[in-house]
Order: structure tokens, then sequence, then C-alpha cells
């Protein structure tokens, strides 16, 4: 394994970790760091998204055995997911890097606004029927944001299914892991096929990040997410300042 790879199995767990705990897949983690490694704007969404794949099906399937994920509304949301991921890894190959990176930018912009910690997000009724349209509509979001971006989109949909569904934020989560795993299984043939994904970097963050994912998914109702979602917003707003600048030098080097 090359030497210069080693960063990558910390940073994968770290991700796993956020995966599991707010229902992402990941990619906010993994795009930013291929970027950083040398991998140009195509390149490193295409291996993000690769990498989610794992991540995001060790979450899931720690949802799945605990009997916490309802299998129509999964399927409905899934299937939304499945397909705008597949639709939208072939449109991500008709941009240029800097829309890429632009649009980017927009989501960590989106993410930084929109995710709130648990405790203050209304108590929803349990029993209330689950509204399978709008969990496909929502799986749509992830397919666009896995297939073109390489990232999960979780944080977007979390508040989407919990303000617009009333959805309980705790399965909202279980939702949207699936979800973005759905959305990297229908955008990884088409990555693989036109050589955009990079194999080793991208099994290497997915590899480990799907053990820290298995563990918090599994864990998900213990964690209290206060400080932690003040540190995302922190985060993703340096990821969208760090992709606006990537963007306006591949514009102005063009």
């Amino acid at each position: 394994m090359p030497w210069d790879l080693l960063p990558l199995l910390p940073l994968g767990i770290l991700a796993g970790l956020l995966s599991g705990v707010l229902g992402i897949g990941g990619g906010l983690v993994f795009s930013p760091l291929l970027l950083v490694m040398g991998l140009d704007p195509h390149q490193a969404m295409a291996t993000s998204t690769l990498a989610i794949l794992p991540t995001t099906l060790a979450g899931t399937s720690a949802h799945l055995r605990s009997g916490s994920l309802p299998p129509v509304p999964g399927m409905a949301i899934g299937a939304g997911a499945l397909m705008t991921g597949w639709l939208f890894s072939h449109v991500g190959s008709l941009l240029n890097g800097w829309q890429l990176l632009g649009l980017q930018a927009l989501v960590y912009l989106v993410l930084a606004f929109t995710i709130q910690a648990k405790e203050a997000l209304p108590a929803q009724n349990p029993k209330r029927p689950l509204p399978l349209g709008g969990l496909a509509a929502v799986g749509l979001v992830a397919g666009f944001a896995g297939g073109l971006l390489g990232v999960g989109g979780g944080l977007v949909m979390v508040p989407l299914m919990v303000r617009l569904l009333n959805v309980p934020i705790h399965l909202a989560i279980r939702f949207s892991t699936l979800a973005v795993f759905c959305s990297a299984s229908g955008a990884a043939p088409a990555f693989l096929g036109d050589g955009r994904g990079q194999w080793l970097p991208a099994l290497l963050l997915g590899g480990t990040a799907a053990f820290g994912a298995h563990w918090s998914a599994a864990r998900l109702n213990r964690v209290s997410e206060a400080r932690l979602v003040w540190l995302l917003r922190l985060v993703a707003i340096s990821l969208a300042l760090d992709s606006g600048r990537r963007a306006l030098n591949l514009v102005l080097s063009g």
C-alpha cells in the first residue's frame, strides 16, 4: 500500500462515525480530502461516491438487523435515490470541474444552515403513516448529491424528512443512510466503467469508514448531537469556502 494513503485510514473511521450518527454517507469528509490528495474534481467526487458505498452499507445493515428500518418506506426512498444516482452519475461528466466544485460549495452551505441537533427539533407522532411519495422525492435529493457531487446529502435529507414529512428524527437518519447507499449503488457502475473512480483510495476510505458507521449506527439512540452539529456546521462552511476557492481558481486559470 502506498505510504501516502495511510492518512486515509483514521479519516475514514471519522467519516464512518459521522455517517452512522447523522445518516450521511461520509462524502462531507471524503471529497475534500481526495481533492487535497491531488485528484481532479471529477475523480475526487467519483471516488468519494465509491467510498460512500461500503460506509452506508455497514450502517444500513446495522439498522436492518435491529428491525428499526420499515421495509416499504425504505424501498420508496431507496428507489428514488437509486434512479437519480444512476442518472446524475452520467450528467457529471458533462460539467466542467469548476461547475462541480461550485455546486459542491452550494451543497455544503445548505448543509451548514439546515442541520440541527435532535433536541432542537419538534417531536413527531411515531404512529403517523409515513408518506411514501414524499420519501421517494427525498430519495431524489440523495441521488443528485451522490451521483453528481460525491456527497451523500444526508444532512439535507434528514431536515427535509423531519420538517416537511414529520418523520421521527431517528427514523429519518436511518432512512437517510439507506438512501445514500442506494444512491451510491446507482452511481458506482458509471464511475468504475469510465475510470473516474479510483478504487484503492475508495476501498481504504470506505472500508475503514464501514467499521465506524456500523459502531455508531448501532448506538444511534444513545447519542446527543448538540456540540457535534455545531462542529459540522463549522466544517461544512470551511469546506464550502474551500470548494468555492478551488472553483474560482479553475475559472481564473482557464
